[in-house]
């Protein structure tokens, strides 16, 4: 077969794609209307299932015929799945919203993706603290805040007194270690194991003081007073603080960032190797990339997006918001993402499993 010929067939395979798109993301990550607004317009029916921590969408991906056509993985699990060959390029001439996308944070991500040949940007946001104001201000009592927020949930004295209102961390390998490691002053994406040795003696040592594991449900928590102190996303802790003012709870949720930065994590739209739909899976993303539609997720989601053109449509409270869209001192300060070898991830899985169940 020429390669007219070949080219010819797969433009009929595509035409002749069934009007189904499979979609696998975060849990809250998206705007009420966004898939019913995609299906009435394209007559595509959407199948959206979730997930809470990227370690669930990599075991599924390396495990193969997903069904997925549309994944959203950060962008340091993506790279390892890129390099792994679980994705495949997008085809950026069905992309005619691609333009939208900021330079500046397509660089970053090109970084794990070069030349941005199999990412989309979704939203980004960053790993950080948040706090209930009013109780750990009454929790600490006598004890002044310290200097660099990650000292509430890595140096003790701080923890064993936040333990009475609440305290919660990422019930995730890949969002611990990093933060211990950033809070210690270390790199949070180190290649020696022996940094994440030392990172598990600090979480030890705050272990007692820990009443919870979670990455979905410490926003509600957050929002109605259970706890006062978590490691989380600065989306979800914006998220829990308008909770807060829409149920009238009283409760004051603020989203810190520390003296060193937070760690920012990008996350992308991708189409699995084997995607059956990889046709649909294009439209979804141009349709995303749409100002409008972009903006209508952020609002929703208070996580910031990429889509420079967005801006206009972003709800004013929202884009003068200094804990979504940072402003560039703070911006600064932030960690860029950066990947680790399979013999660390395991090292982080061992140390953090023995962390969490105190064995």
């Amino acid at each position: 077969m020429t390669a007219v010929a070949m080219l010819a067939a797969c433009a009929t395979v595509s035409a002749q794609e069934e009007k189904v798109l499979n979609i696998y993301n975060w849990s809250e990550y998206i705007a009420a209307d966004t898939v019913a607004n995609f299906e009435k317009e394209t007559g595509i029916k959407v199948r959206y299932d979730i997930y809470d921590t990227n370690e669930i969408l990599h075991a599924k991906l390396v495990g193969g015929k997903t069904g997925y056509d549309i994944v959203v993985p950060s962008s340091i699990w993506a790279k390892m799945q890129i390099e792994a060959g679980l994705m495949q390029k997008i085809d950026k001439s069905q992309l005619t919203n691609l333009h939208n996308l900021d330079p500046m944070v397509q660089e970053q991500i090109a970084k794990v993706d070069p030349g941005n040949a199999h990412l989309v940007s979704w939203l980004w946001g960053y790993t950080t603290i948040g706090i209930n104001v009013d109780k750990v201000k009454a929790a600490l009592g006598n004890t002044p805040m310290p200097a660099n927020a990650w000292d509430l949930l890595f140096k003790p004295e701080y923890a064993s007194k936040l333990k009475s209102c609440g305290v919660s961390l990422l019930d995730a390998a890949s969002e611990v270690f990093p933060s211990a490691l950033h809070a210690m002053g270390k790199n949070p994406y180190s290649k020696n194991t022996a940094d994440y040795q030392e990172a598990f003696k600090v979480l030890q040592q705050v272990r007692p003081y820990v009443t919870l594991f979670s990455t979905t449900g410490y926003i509600n928590d957050m929002a109605n007073g259970s706890i006062c102190v978590a490691l989380g996303w600065s989306g979800d802790f914006n998220a829990a603080r308008q909770r807060a003012i829409d149920n009238k709870t009283g409760q004051k949720i603020e989203t810190l960032i520390p003296a060193n930065g937070g760690l920012l994590s990008f996350e992308s739209m991708a189409i699995p190797a084997d995607a059956p739909h990889p046709k649909n899976a294009h439209l979804w993303m141009n349709y995303i990339l749409r100002p409008e539609v972009h903006a209508s997720i952020t609002n929703k989601v208070l996580y910031a997006n990429a889509n420079k053109e967005s801006i206009k449509y972003v709800k004013p409270a929202v884009a003068q918001n200094k804990a979504v869209f940072l402003q560039p001192d703070d911006m600064k300060k932030m960690v860029a993402p950066d990947s680790v070898g399979t013999d660390i991830r395991r090292t982080m899985t061992r140390l953090y499993t023995k962390f969490k169940t105190g064995v």
